[in-house]
């Protein structure tokens, strides 16, 4: 079970693979590929604000159909139980999302280099 970090959304999005180490390639390759809720709303934040041209719904349906991503399904209050651990991010959007894979014991595909220094199963 493998979590990704929105920017990594984005750039399977984009086909951007290029911009995935080889670790992060081998996990998306073989691994079963989860985002939290919080990735869809922050992606929808991003269209919002222009940054993004197409809808979270958009992205997230054809990352389903492409590579098989889903959306994690566990409990709002035990992904806040998890964040609440999680005091190092103020950003509310990562917080979320390191406390979904961190409730899942799970890795999470991220090249922010401060859920690195703090999630022990960040990978890059």
């Amino acid at each position: 079970m493998t979590y990704l970090d929105t920017h990594v959304v984005i750039w399977l999005y984009d086909g951007k693979v290029e911009q995935l180490s080889q670790i992060a390639a081998q996990h998306i390759q073989n691994d079963s590929l989860f985002i939290s809720p919080a990735v869809v709303l922050e992606l929808e934040y991003l269209h919002e604000v222009r940054r993004l041209t197409r809808t979270s719904q958009t992205m997230i349906a054809s990352l389903s159909a492409e590579i098989g991503l889903a959306i994690c399904e566990l409990s709002f209050a035990k992904v806040v139980e998890s964040a609440l651990h999680q005091k190092w991010k103020r950003d509310p959007f990562d917080r979320l999302i390191v406390a979904h894979a961190a409730a899942n014991d799970a890795v999470l595909i991220t090249k922010d280099e401060r859920i690195h220094r703090h999630y022990k199963r960040a990978v890059w």
